[in-house]
């Protein structure tokens, strides 16, 4: 059964509905983050969800903030996790058992922090949006780029390609790293792309050991009081990045990926893409989910379990 939607019934004040998360206020400095088994392509969020996938995602998202530990700070309260974050709760959530069934093991609590407005983007592999530009231009987000590139081709090295932060229902714009700078600042900006490196090339090093690719991904960054960056949302999942399979990889074709490309060939091939009111069929909700589990148990050394 999937958790499309959650309802608190008004215990917890609702700030926002994403494509993917609820989010709630727990304090004046304390959100409460659940990722629901939604599921969004092409920037339409479909009728039904894939079963666990908020796990699935917030599962990963926690091992991969602690592997990163040491290299930032991220947005998460020390000794609060998915699975105790009862203690965390009101007792009004807490204690009762409907409430509390919607949130364990897909919540996080997380420490409030001033969002940047920014998709940091980092680069690793030309594919997607990067390739259609590099076929047209020899650019990538406007960054010109050596010649004679392939299709799923390493970059020399991992590249700072940030975008907009679009309203739901928008698209997010590439834009050049100078174009960042305008609007964080030109200091904070390059205080991002290299910390967005530094993750991107630990992270990636990481999954090669477990047989992964990461080829691309998207990081969200917030500031703390200080004004020390933070890592803020989800981390290095398949729906923010591109994991590809390391013994199938080869050069100058797509790659078998572990994210929801089920759903979108199926919607490409009966004419849905970017359409309202769809329903996916159960056979490729089971396969997007496998997609998901395979990606958490390789990356994690996790068995899954429901």
């Amino acid at each position: 059964m999937s958790v499309v939607t959650t309802d608190l019934q008004g215990t917890l004040p609702l700030i926002a509905r994403g494509k993917v998360r609820d989010l709630y206020q727990l304090s004046d400095d304390k959100l409460l983050f659940v990722a629901t088994d939604r599921i969004s392509a092409f920037d339409v969020i479909l009728n039904n969800g894939i079963p666990s996938k908020g796990k699935l995602l917030t599962g990963l998202s926690e091992f991969w903030f602690e592997l990163l530990a040491d290299v930032t700070k991220n947005h998460l309260v020390p000794g609060v996790n998915s699975h105790n974050l009862a203690k965390a709760l009101p007792q009004s959530v807490s204690s009762n058992d409907e409430l509390i069934s919607q949130l364990i093991g897909r919540s996080m609590v997380v420490n409030k922090y001033k969002v940047l407005p920014l998709e940091v983007i980092v680069r690793g592999y030309i594919t997607g949006s990067a390739w259609a530009e590099y076929k047209k231009s020899g650019t990538v987000h406007g960054i010109p780029q050596k010649a004679g590139l392939q299709e799923s081709e390493a970059f020399e090295t991992p590249i700072y390609t940030p975008s907009t932060k679009a309203e739901q229902g928008e698209h997010d714009e590439n834009i050049h790293p100078d174009e960042a700078a305008k609007i964080v600042g030109p200091e904070l900006a390059a205080k991002l792309e290299k910390l967005a490196l530094k993750l991107y090339t630990t992270a990636r090093d990481y999954a090669l050991s477990k047989g992964i690719i990461i080829a691309d991904t998207k990081f969200e960054f917030g500031t703390d009081e200080n004004g020390d960056i933070v890592l803020l949302d989800e981390v290095l999942t398949p729906d923010s990045s591109r994991f590809w399979r390391k013994d199938t990889y080869a050069l100058g074709k797509s790659q078998d990926s572990y994210d929801k490309q089920f759903v979108r060939d199926w919607l490409i091939s009966n004419n849905l893409k970017a359409v309202d009111n769809v329903t996916i069929p159960d056979e490729i909700v089971e396969k997007t989910k496998a997609k998901y589990v395979e990606a958490y148990e390789t990356l994690t050394g996790n068995k899954w379990v429901e």
